[in-house]
């Protein structure tokens, strides 16, 4: 049974305007590259047509499928599902806006086929890399929740937010099936437990450009995420990154 070497897992909620721009993006890079690739797009509850658009789209290009979440869990629960259920040797997620391009995605599987467990995608190792910044506000927040994180949780990283990273099959497996945070603060945690398991992780600087039309919201997102860091403390506490994890096997999934 032949299974993909990559899977690209994109969480999407209310993208039907943009979708169609991101999977012909994605379908076109992995195919001037010759890559064996699925793309897995997570609806997490969309209220929009985007579950109908990605069907569409999926008709003319037998690399994509579609999750569907219950309801709208949140983009780490998202993540999360996508990742468990896709069939890669190498998984990895980028969020829907490509704020990272996706072609930048050779960098993280090179970290992986270097011997690395993990890569992640970093705005501010390079920052003459990013073609179009943020804010300055969201980018003094976005530091803020950095440091905070790096000093409550250990997190040695430049940039632990950005939504471009890869995983071994292994590493991923294992980490999201500890995974408990559903929302924005999903970022550290993985990074948490993929430390007290003892992967490895390298942290590789991409091209980035801030698209406006972001969803979250520093102010009542910030404040939850900030909530998450406790919570993620109180279960490294409890014992909950510790347990033991299944043996997961793939399946084939037919469309």
């Amino acid at each position: 049974m032949q299974f993909p070497k990559y899977s690209i897992v994109i969480p999407a909620y209310n993208e039907a305007a943009r979708i169609p721009d991101t999977l012909q993006s994605v379908v076109d890079c992995i195919r001037s590259r010759s890559w064996s690739a699925e793309i897995v797009v997570v609806d997490d509850g969309s209220t929009d047509s985007t579950a109908e658009v990605v069907r569409a789209f999926a008709a003319n290009a037998p690399e994509v499928r579609l999750l569907q979440n219950p309801g709208n869990r949140g983009k780490g629960y998202s993540v999360r599902s996508g990742l468990l259920q896709a069939q890669g040797d190498v998984v990895m997620f980028t969020d829907a806006d490509l704020s990272a391009p996706i072609e930048e995605a050779e960098r993280l599987f090179a970290a992986i086929a270097q011997g690395a467990d993990i890569a992640i995608g970093s705005r501010w190792l390079e920052k003459d890399r990013q073609t179009h910044r943020q804010p300055l506000y969201r980018q003094v927040f976005g530091r803020c929740f950095n440091a905070v994180t790096r000093t409550v949780m250990g997190l040695p990283f430049a940039d632990t937010q950005c939504g471009f990273k890869a995983f071994t099959r292994q590493a991923a497996q294992t980490v999201f099936q500890l995974q408990t945070i559903e929302r924005w603060g999903f970022d550290p945690e993985m990074l948490f437990i993929a430390i007290k398991r003892g992967f490895w992780i390298i942290e590789v600087p991409v091209s980035w450009a801030h698209d406006a039309r972001t969803r979250l919201s520093y102010v009542k997102d910030g404040f939850k995420m900030l909530q998450e860091v406790a919570i993620i403390r109180w279960n490294a506490f409890r014992g909950l990154y510790g347990k033991q994890v299944e043996n997961v096997h793939r399946t084939r999934i037919v469309k």
